[in-house]
């Protein structure tokens, strides 16, 4: 028995449950009784609602990401901890991997600890099928379950996003808008983030009359492994063989800014002038941008800003209070050197 099943059995949310616990002000008399003579129906005390309500809780929240490795993990995982530190929580790390069993294991590891939340980083947790959402939702049904650029639509999980979509639109239209008319996209990961990024080069495709086919989307499933953070010959070698196959192009969009740095590497090879010949973007606007000759144009999505709100979503859903299911956040570009995006006429 648990808060979600005293909800269920007084007929509120489990968010009504928690502010009877927590003694706010904001239930009515009626059904602060209701709540009341459901938790006395079940024999509970207010102690056995621990984990999820705040009161006399082990005061850790789990973070579940894929790899440790990937910077946008790496990043979101020290926003994460040093926002749930400044709130009094310690954090219990748990790198899964991308296979579904680990992922189930690892949930269950984390409720074993009695966790009061759990906040999984990454798109790469969400499954088209209900079978295998179902150790999230399952989990949700006696902790919050916070996502960061995922996506499920079920009680009790909070997700927060970066608009990815209208984030690779927007700069894949002003990169057309330019003069570039033979774009391609290079992406990695095929994920719930991953596909609405996909669907926002096709949709500026569309909307500037591009057609859109094999010769202008190049997928490259490299995953880092064996301590390899960048693996940068690889993503490299990948554009060489694609421009081999289907010949130039004049802009990359990138969906992550390693991707871009591959295409600046490939550039410089074959004696490729960027911007001037090919313009490079990427995503995700981390130093690396900084790093790399000539800087890096790239799409600015608020990781810090992402991170800090789901922890002040989450500490609000241990007060008791009402969230929203879904909070998107939306993008900037930051124009750099390797991009050229004023006005000018289409070749």
């Amino acid at each position: 028995m648990n808060i979600y099943d005293i909800s269920q059995k007084a007929g509120v949310s489990t968010a009504t449950v928690s502010r009877v616990l927590n003694q706010s002000t904001k239930v009515t008399e009626k059904t602060r009784n209701k709540v009341l003579a459901a938790i006395e129906e079940c024999g509970y005390t207010p102690n056995a609602f621990a984990r999820g309500l705040g009161l006399n809780t082990m005061k850790t929240v789990g973070i579940m990401c894929a790899d440790s490795s990937d910077p946008y993990f790496a990043r979101a995982i020290y926003f994460l901890g040093e926002a749930l530190r400044k709130s009094g929580y310690d954090v219990i790390l748990s790198c899964t991997g991308f296979d579904q069993d680990m992922r189930e294991r690892q949930m269950s590891l984390l409720l074993n600890k009695r966790v009061d939340s759990v906040i999984l980083i990454g798109s790469n947790y969400t499954s088209d099928t209900d079978e295998n959402n179902r150790y999230i939702t399952d989990a949700a049904k006696s902790i919050p379950v916070m996502m960061i650029n995922g996506n499920i639509n079920a009680s009790n999980v909070y997700c927060i996003a970066s608009d990815d979509r209208t984030a690779v639109f927007d700069v894949t239209s002003q990169l057309i808008s330019s003069g570039r008319n033979r774009p391609l996209y290079i992406y990695n990961s095929r994920s719930y983030g991953g596909i609405q990024k996909l669907r926002g080069f096709r949709d500026a495709l569309k909307n500037n009359r591009i057609k859109a086919d094999e010769s202008n989307e190049l997928f490259i499933g490299f995953r880092r492994s064996g301590g390899e953070i960048f693996p940068v010959k690889e993503i490299k070698k990948s554009i060489e063989d694609h421009f081999a196959k289907y010949g130039s192009f004049d802009c990359i969009i990138a969906a992550e800014d390693i991707i871009a740095v591959g295409a600046l590497k490939f550039a410089s090879s074959n004696g490729i002038t960027v911007p001037d010949k090919l313009a490079v973007a990427g995503y995700n606007n981390f130093e690396l941008c900084e790093c790399c000759e000539p800087e890096l144009t790239s799409v600015d999505n608020h990781l810090e800003l992402l991170c800090d709100k789901c922890v002040s979503l989450l500490m609000e859903v241990f007060s008791g209070e009402s969230i929203p299911k879904q909070t998107v956040f939306s993008c900037n570009i930051i124009e750099r050197a390797t991009t050229d995006l004023k006005e000018r006429p289409r070749l």
